[in-house]
């Protein structure tokens, strides 16, 4: 300013300039002296080099400073009681956590690993960082006052009961794992329960393979009043293939109804009428039992198992072993692939191989269950099993949930996750409740009919606002699945909902409601 301005700046008056300069708030007393080119180049420079500054500092400084602190997860968790403590879940915790959260049941996670844990709890579970084998951490966790352990720590599982019963010997162990031959080891340890998620998810594949050759029903929900639910894919060769969901004649010929659909992997809560019936829907429907049985023996007629069609297993782990069980217990012919020559395999390779699955017999085979453990895998065996035989009913396993739609897409008629299943058995387990089963793709809650009074369903927009549709209605009377859209409700009415898990949980947070506890 002297030098090129001829105007002197005390000390004060140049350390306001470098402030002005770093907090960009601007020159207002200079501004109107400056002239020399120079001048206007120097406070360029200035301005450029206080951003440039405060950008390092805030990047390099300032940000680590803040995103490196050290945050106790204890300070955000909540005093709880009759909680259920969860040890090292291994298979998606949030869809778990979401299961219980559904379910109105409180829980605290313990996770080992201290970025899943801030993880979960940045997205606002209940989470806190420790060993399943400290008992320091299940201390923290408030054990004492918990009404159940779940713990499904692989190899570990053993050390963690130990340490449980170390604490409590009366606390309910349940127990996931992946190894069925452990179940006896782990019930000695202390386990109340052992749960095997691959092996209920095996089997149910193969329930739905064999489906078309008995005319059984399975995984029907007594809803009371002659009533049931369930769910049933349709195959390849089923007689409805095609025809229009307001054709499909299905209450007339058999007394059922459909309450709601799988089409193309989107739940429809009504189906929309004018829907296409094709290989891979999955049909929801409700009625009496005998009205059920009905429909399986309209649409698709117990067929006899011929000697030259085959259901192919691909896949020989804890999946792929259950599957084989059931398929050999209906004595039905069964091939089996694996990447590696062990018992009961049939024939060695990738099931994704077009040569493996044409030795495996895949153009004639009635079915095949894919039980690979990865999604990669299954999809492109899902992809080439379509290609090689069109007619084949194809049923999958999937490790993620996001894989279901894309399996759908790739020619799969029916997809089981295991994350979903799992969660489902724990949550049956703790409190039973009403879904059709664990691997069921579809959640049915009964509710008071409290936040309704005054009002008739119409008025109530449930299925506008949450996408759950009002299946039945209880009252003093009994169940009723007549369901009239202009009934007013008292509030003392029971209300059977069907939904999928988001449509659900989006209910209960609409309305503030929970479930009604099963009775027993």
């Amino acid at each position: 300013m002297a030098e090129l301005e001829g105007v002197d700046r005390s000390f004060f008056a140049s350390f306001e300039f470098i402030v002005q300069t770093m907090t960009t708030t601007g020159y207002g007393q200079d501004s109107d002296i400056w002239s020399h080119p120079l001048m206007f180049l120097f406070v360029a420079g200035t301005q450029i080099s206080g951003i440039a500054l405060g950008f390092f500092t805030l990047r390099l400084i300032i940000i680590p400073l803040f995103t490196g602190a050290e945050v106790n997860l204890d300070n955000r968790f909540t005093p709880k009681s009759d909680h259920v403590i969860i040890c090292e879940y291994r298979r998606d915790s949030a869809v778990l956590l979401d299961e219980l959260k559904q379910l109105g049941i409180e829980y605290v996670l313990i996770s080992s690993s201290e970025e899943n844990a801030k993880e979960l709890s940045d997205q606002g579970y209940s989470v806190i960082h420790g060993s399943p084998q400290d008992a320091t951490a299940f201390e923290r966790a408030q054990i004492e006052l918990a009404r159940a352990v779940i713990t499904d720590a692989g190899d570990a599982n053993v050390n963690t009961i130990l340490t449980i019963r170390s604490l409590d010997s009366e606390i309910d162990i349940i127990t996931l794992t992946d190894d069925s031959d452990m179940r006896d080891i782990l019930l000695e340890t202390g386990a109340d329960t052992v749960l095997s998620p691959h092996g209920v998810l095996g089997h149910r594949l193969a329930e739905k393979a064999v489906s078309s050759f008995k005319a059984d029903l399975t995984d029907t929900i007594d809803l009371g009043g002659e009533l049931e639910v369930t769910e049933v894919p349709i195959q390849h060769d089923n007689r409805l293939i095609g025809t229009r969901i307001r054709d499909s004649k299905i209450r007339e010929e058999t007394g059922a109804n459909i309450i709601g659909a799988w089409i193309d992997g989107e739940l429809q809560l009504p189906p929309n009428p004018d829907a296409i019936i094709r290989s891979n829907t999955v049909l929801l429907l409700t009625g009496a039992h005998d009205a059920l049985e009905a429909f399986s023996e309209f649409t698709q007629p117990p067929r006899t198992f011929r000697r030259h069609e085959r259901i192919i297993v691909a896949g020989q782990g804890e999946v792929g072993q259950a599957a084989r069980a059931l398929v050999a217990e209906e004595g039905l012919d069964a091939v089996t692939i694996d990447i590696e020559d062990d018992d009961g395999v049939d024939v060695v390779g990738d099931a994704g191989s077009e040569e493996v699955l044409k030795r495996a017999g895949i153009e004639s085979a009635g079915a095949i269950i894919i039980g690979l453990p990865d999604d990669s895998a299954s999809l492109l065996t899902t992809v080439m099993a379509r290609s090689l035989n069109p007619d084949i009913e194809i049923l999958a396993r999937v490790s993620d949930t996001g894989t279901t739609r894309k399996a759908l897409s790739g020619g799969a008629d029916y997809v089981l996750s295991v994350p979903r299943v799992s969660a489902r058995m724990v949550a049956r387990e703790l409190r039973g409740g009403d879904v059709l089963a664990p691997a069921s793709q579809i959640r049915l809650i009964r509710v008071p009919a409290t936040p309704l009074a005054g009002s008739t369903l119409a008025e109530s927009g449930i299925y506008e606002k949450t996408g759950c549709r009002v299946i039945a209605i209880e009252d003093d009377s009994g169940l009723t699945n007549a369901v009239d859209p202009q009934r007013r409700f008292t509030g003392d009415e029971r209300i059977v909902l069907v939904g999928s898990d988001e449509a659900v949980q989006q209910f209960r947070k609409r309305f503030d409601v929970s479930p009604i506890e099963p009775e027993s």
